[in-house]
């Protein structure tokens, strides 16, 4: 009892240390699991046990899973953590990734999966059935780990969105080129490629992919029609993924993880209306698997399989895996695309290794070790060698490295807009036509669409979710303007994300009190004192384009928005300068002292009378 509530209650501790320190989980994850397991039984247990054992030992009455109970709880936990990736993974998406995702992870997985199957056999001598099984395990890069190291390094979109893909694509692919290369070991062993494995390969993808894909749709079905209460559809959503990993692999060895994958892309691109909710589920409960899963992977591993490693040849693995497969595999992903030399560097210096890689090679490694396959003890040390290197380098040296190659972006000048109502939209489309990356935020999915149709990047989010803050492809957002219709959303907005997303300008409407009372005009008032969100709204339907006007000198733009102020038409929203950047009008202070020359001020509403606004002479 005082094992099982230890690794929980060190799991979570370990994911709150990761959330502190901005880390990858995984990292003090395997700390912890070694520190408890290899090393508790070599240096500071008195009686050298372990003080967390995961596999029950006879002699010692001591461990948690009898017999193959440990490889039944890490196969269960990974079909659960894949099944959630496969949820992410949105068809729309991925058409939109652009073709050096797509070289990434076909072209990239092969160098990876041949260079490194060479390098282990040479370097290690292992067969190259084994060798292969390592390089198929080391092919995944986790979004789990990339997220927390890109998560705070302001980046081009293109490079943040390449990496974030390429990490959520890669794992089922990794997961099912290692399951794919152990049955051909487990058939026929060092003569793997015969007819009977083939026949194997090929029950793997019939039974994979049909189970997974039946069992989506089946369930997909039963929550449309309202076939399962709703306090029940995340429990029975849990069991049927179980079902479906368990079915599979009765008609197909090792076909449960395909048919997982599968599942969860099928239901995550199905029109589903409580998918969010399940998404949230499944996270939650990979937090909790993941925690558990590293320590009890890392706390199994020997001392003497540690020592295997303490060889040169470990170094030279290593460096080889990290230096030279994993940049040769970009840029030759890369070649013909528009990332230019010091983005493909980075993309090369960032490939961690995540928990489909440790999890599945733990549990190979031990099953081919039990079944007497000579070199198996290596796999999983070198797998876990490469994860425990790869994420503590890249953790690291993944900040430096991106100012040292020059992508790391020195000015934050992206805008996130909350609300995508017409307003929004209308704005949005001229910050886009300008040059401005824009996203709009909403919680009505209408709105989102409507956004997309215009042009403009626009996703669906709760602004009082966690998942926002943990969106890499808004690193480059520097300006908040907080324009939805319900004060207090825009004034949280302000309050939750004026520090991450409005280092140089978090702004909001003014409310109907503030605007009728002048003294109460507030300093993160957006465009005009005296407009709120209805005034735009009905500018906006009468008049719904954005004008442009030039500014003579000061007295001409006092002039211009004292007209715009009288009139309820017309409402003031930027400065253009004349290299065409745009500059907030704040309803807080209007008084604009340094005025270029060839200026422009925008405003939403009709077109001024030009007879009316030319100064005089």
């Amino acid at each position: 009892m005082l094992e099982l509530a230890g690794i929980i209650i060190l799991g979570i501790l370990a994911q709150w240390v990761a959330w502190k320190f901005k880390i990858p989980a995984i990292l003090p994850l395997i700390l912890i699991g070694l520190l408890v397991g290899p090393i508790a039984a070599e240096y500071l247990s008195a009686d050298g046990t372990k003080w967390i054992e995961p596999i029950w030992n006879e002699t010692e009455k001591k461990g948690l899973f009898p017999g193959e109970g440990l490889y039944y709880f890490v196969s269960l936990a990974i079909s659960i953590i894949l099944f959630e990736g496969g949820l992410t993974l949105k068809r729309a998406e991925i058409k939109n990734v652009g073709p050096v995702i797509t070289k990434l992870i076909t072209l990239g997985s092969a160098v990876t999966f041949f260079g490194a199957g060479i390098v282990a056999h040479f370097v290690f001598n292992l067969s190259w059935d084994l060798a292969f099984l390592f390089s198929g395990l080391i092919i995944v890069t986790g979004p789990t780990v990339i997220t927390p190291i890109l998560r705070n390094i302001p980046l081009k979109k293109d490079v943040s969105a390449v990496l974030k893909w390429e990490g959520i694509l890669i794992d089922p692919i990794g997961a099912l080129v290692a399951v794919l290369v152990f049955e051909f070991i487990s058939v026929e062993g060092d003569s793997g490629f015969t007819k009977t494995a083939l026949l194997e390969f090929g029950k793997i993808i019939l039974f994979g992919t049909t189970f997974g894909f039946t069992f989506a749709h089946a369930l997909a079905f039963a929550i449309n029609k309202k076939l399962i209460p709703h306090y029940l559809l995340n429990v029975v959503s849990l069991s049927t993924v179980l079902l479906v990993f368990v079915e599979s692999e009765v008609f197909a060895h090792e076909s449960g993880l395909l048919a997982v994958v599968v599942m969860g892309m099928v239901l995550g691109n199905s029109k589903l209306e409580n998918l969010k909710e399940l998404l949230y589920f499944k996270e939650s409960l990979s937090v909790l698997l993941i925690s558990i899963l590293f320590i009890l992977l890392a706390a199994n591993i020997n001392i003497e399989d540690l020592e295997l490693l303490y060889t040169w040849k470990t170094a030279v693995l290593f460096a080889i895996v990290v230096f030279v497969i994993r940049p040769l595999a970009v840029f030759l992903s890369t070649i013909g695309s528009k990332l230019k030399f010091n983005e493909k560097l980075f993309v090369s210096w960032v490939g961690p290794r995540g928990i489909v890689a440790a999890g599945i090679a733990s549990l190979f490694g031990s099953k081919l070790m039990k079944n007497g396959v000579e070199g198996a003890e290596y796999i999983t040390p070198l797998v876990f060698m490469i994860v425990l290197g790869t994420v503590l380098l890249n953790a690291t040296t993944a900040r430096l490295f991106a100012k040292l190659v020059g992508v790391f972006l020195t000015k934050s000048d992206g805008i996130l807009i909350i609300g995508a109502s017409k307003v929004s939209r209308l704005l949005g489309h001229y910050l886009v036509s300008n040059g401005r990356h824009v996203v709009l935020i909403d919680s009505n999915q209408n709105n989102i669409e409507k956004a997309q149709e215009l042009g403009i990047e626009a996703m669906t989010a709760n602004i009082y979710s966690e998942t926002l803050t943990d969106n890499i492809e808004l690193n480059d957002i520097g300006y908040l303007m907080a324009m939805t219709g319900n004060e207090d959303i825009n004034r949280y907005a302000i309050n939750k994300f004026s520090k991450q997303f409005g280092e140089n300008g978090a702004f909001r409407l003014v409310t109907s009190s503030e605007m009728s009372n002048p003294n109460d005009n507030p300093k993160e008032g957006l465009f005009s004192h005296t407009d709120d969100y209805v005034r735009l709204s009905e500018v906006t339907r009468h008049h719904p384009s954005i004008q442009e006007i030039d500014i003579e000198d000061k007295a001409h733009y006092d002039s211009l928005i004292e007209m715009t102020n009288s009139d309820e038409d017309m409402i003031p929203l930027f400065i253009k300068d004349d290299d065409g950047e745009l500059h907030i009008i704040s309803s807080y202070s209007t008084d604009i002292d340094d005025l270029g020359e060839h200026c422009k001020l925008v405003y939403l509403g009709k077109p001024f009378d030009v007879e009316e606004v030319t100064p005089e002479d």
